[in-house]
């Protein structure tokens, strides 16, 4: 994996949905927003250390990438929840 259209969809948008059922059935979407998310100061945490091989540093920023996309997804489901309960 190199660049960052090689991320599996179906892998993200069943994680979100995961989280998504968790928000449903009456989860915090700020408890399950810090569970899904990488903050960026936890990132930079990961890539101070240089006793890690170079490879490995580029897998955690594709971790911390792979986090913020299903982020995104979830917070787009929770979004849409909320647009529809107001509708009805």
């Amino acid at each position: 994996m190199t660049g960052n259209d090689e991320f599996d969809a179906n892998a993200m948008r069943k994680e979100a949905a995961m989280f998504y059922g968790l928000f449903l059935r009456g989860h915090s979407v700020e408890q399950l927003r810090k569970d899904i998310d990488v903050p960026k100061a936890v990132l930079e945490k990961w890539l101070r250390p240089r006793r890690y091989e170079p490879g490995f540093q580029e897998s955690l920023k594709r971790v911390y990438q792979y986090r913020k996309r299903v982020l995104a997804i979830f917070d787009e489901l929770v979004m849409r929840e909320k647009n529809r309960a107001r509708l009805q």
